[in-house]
């Protein structure tokens, strides 16, 4: 058996080293900037489908809108996640941007309040249900994807690309909302401007749909099926593995993913509006700081990623983690002195330098912690846990939070120091639990 395993691995065609990264960071991009362009025009989002005399409400009932794409995103995890582990990564990338590209069209195309009453709020979360669904299952399979054709020494530098594709999506979603904020009026970008984010969306699916159809499967994948295969007996469901085997894994995994989900959807996804809401910034301005901040988190993500593969995941996270604890609260109460454009810029600057030196890396780390026939599986459910927990709701939940009184207006702040503290409870515990 093992000669046929090994003789299996050495015929595996790789999958070639830029189409491969391209492809698995391309359906991600599209998660991430349909997401962002989401936050980004909630106002107006907000006063479209839940109109009410209180501003403050109804965007609050969009960011609710927002958080029930994360109440399916673990059904997703499990779904996708299963399917990836049987059916293939590649047949998982596929599905998972059909899904995603299906929920930006509704979204896109759907009747506001005004025409359709009720029902428009229910076409935006239907919209949702399916961009949740499908997000589920495409960090655990992407990362996958990514860390099986890579070499042992670089695997950090791969499966980085997937938190740089975020910002990279981030860069582009800022773009756009602040092309659209600054060359159509108010009233126009409320009326129907606010859906040119979504339609420049739908143009990125058919590009990621054609990738990963076209790509081969990894060969650590069909070396794993070879195995099974030779083995002669029905596999077990990678779920009941995972449960009975390595939920030591999970419990560390999900220890670290909390700070990844919270450090990017407080700070990242939910920024933009908070400085809006809180320090009074205009949209351009605050579309304008995120912009420029994103070039610095790829380039985090990027730098982190190669330097894991020289000292390690655990390091390199506990590294990330601490700058994200000790600094978040000063840089927060500095924009609360001096709310200037400026100071806005240099802030959101070193907030994604400091989330891309964590989110960087966390892929590879999670990655690690699962073997090949249960990685897509775990690494899904580990990581749409802790967002579907801790991530898709910090938006709605520090919009109340925030609005309660000025003596609340750093939760924001607060809310990332206590997953950077859960962060580096959980880190000591991961080189033990390596399974790669």
């Amino acid at each position: 058996m093992t000669s046929t395993i090994a003789e299996h691995v050495r015929a595996a065609r790789p999958a070639g080293t830029a189409r491969a990264v391209v492809a698995a960071s391309i359906g991600n991009m599209l998660e991430w900037y349909d997401f962002t362009v989401y936050a980004s025009f909630a106002i107006y989002i907000a006063h479209n489908f839940f109109p009410s005399n209180d501003p403050s409400i109804d965007l609050l009932k969009t960011f609710l809108a927002f958080g029930v794409g994360f109440v399916v995103r673990p059904v997703g995890a499990i779904l996708i996640g299963l399917y990836g582990d049987k059916a293939g990564r590649k047949a998982a990338l596929t599905l998972t941007i059909l899904l995603m590209a299906g929920g930006t069209l509704i979204i896109a195309i759907s009747p506001i309040y005004a025409v359709i009453g009720l029902g428009a709020p229910v076409l935006l979360l239907t919209g949702r249900v399916l961009q949740g669904f499908s997000a589920g299952g495409e960090i655990g399979g992407a990362a996958a994807f990514l860390v099986e054709n890579a070499s042992p020494d670089k695997k950090g530098i791969y499966a980085s690309w997937l938190q740089a594709s975020m910002g990279m999506s981030n860069i582009l979603g800022a773009l756009v909302a602040l092309s659209v904020t600054s060359l159509l009026a108010p009233d126009q970008v409320m009326a129907w401007g606010w859906r040119i984010p979504f339609a420049i969306g739908l143009l990125i699916a058919p590009v990621g749909l054609f990738l990963r159809k076209t790509l081969h499967e990894t060969p650590a994948f069909e070396a794993e099926q070879a195995r099974q295969k030779a083995e002669a007996r029905p596999p077990e469901s990678p779920l009941v593995v995972i449960f009975r085997d390595y939920w030591r894994q999970l419990l560390i995994g999900l220890g670290f993913s909390i700070l990844w989900a919270v450090a990017v959807y407080t700070l990242m996804i939910f920024g933009p509006v908070y400085v809006q809401d809180a320090f009074h910034f205009t949209p351009p301005q605050a579309f304008r700081a995120t912009f420029i901040g994103n070039f610095f988190l790829v380039a985090g993500c990027f730098v982190s990623g190669a330097v894991s593969d020289r000292i390690g995941r655990r390091k390199m996270l506990t590294i990330g983690a601490t700058l994200l604890f000790i600094t978040v609260l000063p840089l927060y109460l500095w924009l609360q002195a001096s709310p200037t454009p400026v100071t806005l810029i240099v802030v959101q600057t070193a907030f994604c330098t400091l989330v891309g030196s964590f989110v960087g890396v966390a892929p590879a780390a999670l990655s690690e912690l699962f073997p090949t026939g249960v990685r897509s599986t775990g690494m899904s459910l580990v990581y749409n846990t802790a967002i579907t927990v801790f991530g898709g709701f910090a938006p709605a939940l520090l919009t109340d939070i925030t609005r309660r009184g000025t003596q609340l207006v750093l939760a924001p702040a607060w809310y990332v120091m206590g997953a950077a503290l859960l962060a580096l409870i959980a880190l000591p515990y991961l080189g033990r639990a390596k399974n790669t």
